[in-house]
């Protein structure tokens, strides 16, 4: 049986107010649910339907609540409600020193909770594991970004900053901050290292003047149309995904160049 005061819990967790005030979230579906308890988020109420069950007898050290279809519809936040719903602590997120020695994503004033989450799942794929926000940026916990991560969102730290200092400090430790533009070096032909901050910008203005300003590198992601005129920009999603595509492809292609002997390197014509 779930209480009225649980189920105000659940409503009011659709509001960042909210979240900010418990220091909870909430995550909907089984595999959503089930990667978050792996990965050792610790649950704070989990209600679910009875035909719902742990993949691979997976432990919960609290014990689910059991309601009918017709709850789950009530409190879903989604047009298709799962079988079970989820209330997580949220995780704590240290910014562990080492990370500046890799790769870095850093999100300036990105609005869209989809487009999070995506970059989320994104980063996970690409093995960067560390996103550094702007104070503007949508918050990481809203439910649509949590949904779309697919749980990357337990494996990727995120980190809410003040971007222009932290963009300073960075630089000034003789960092590299690349960012994308319109003008830039081809990101195709540009020589890559598998190490700094790249910007990403808002879907509608872009990378802010003031964080240009501090960008060491710019590059561009030309357009192939060949009917004379092409889309005015990409999505902000999938820009992210090409230009982490192409850091790492940089980065695998010179792991398998240092891995032939000299001399035997493949003629080139």
């Amino acid at each position: 049986m779930i209480f009225k005061k649980q189920e105000k819990l659940i409503i009011s967790l659709a509001k960042k107010k909210y979240r900010d005030k418990t220091k909870l979230f909430i995550a909907e579906g089984q595999k959503l649910t089930a990667d978050l308890l792996i990965a050792g988020i610790k649950p704070y109420l989990i209600i679910a339907t009875k035909e719902w069950h742990p993949e691979n007898n997976l432990y919960i050290d609290i014990e689910p609540v059991i309601v009918s279809e017709n709850i789950i519809k009530k409190l879903s936040l989604l047009k298709t409600p799962q079988k079970i719903i989820a209330i997580f602590h949220q995780p704590e997120q240290i910014f562990e020193k080492k990370t500046q020695d890799s790769l870095l994503l850093g999100l300036d004033g990105v609005q869209d909770p989809g487009n999070f989450g995506t970059i989320l799942r994104i980063a996970d794929w690409f093995g960067i594991n560390c996103l550094i926000c702007s104070y503007d940026t949508v918050d990481v916990y809203n439910p649509k970004v949590i949904q779309s991560s697919m749980g990357s969102i337990a494996r990727v730290k995120v980190h809410y900053v003040n971007l222009e200092r932290f963009c300073t400090d960075y630089s000034s430790s003789g960092n590299t901050i690349f960012g994308t533009f319109i003008k830039g070096e081809n990101i195709y032909t540009a020589n890559l290292e598998n190490k700094g901050l790249i910007i990403i910008g808002n879907e509608g203005n872009g990378i802010r003047p003031e964080i240009e300003k501090i960008v060491t590198r710019k590059l561009t992601i030309p357009s192939f149309s060949t009917s004379g005129t092409s889309a005015e920009s990409l999505n902000v999603s999938v820009a992210t995904a090409i230009i982490c595509s192409e850091f790492k492809r940089k980065k695998a292609v010179n792991h398998n160049r240092s891995a032939i002997p000299e001399g035997l390197e493949p003629p080139t014509f």
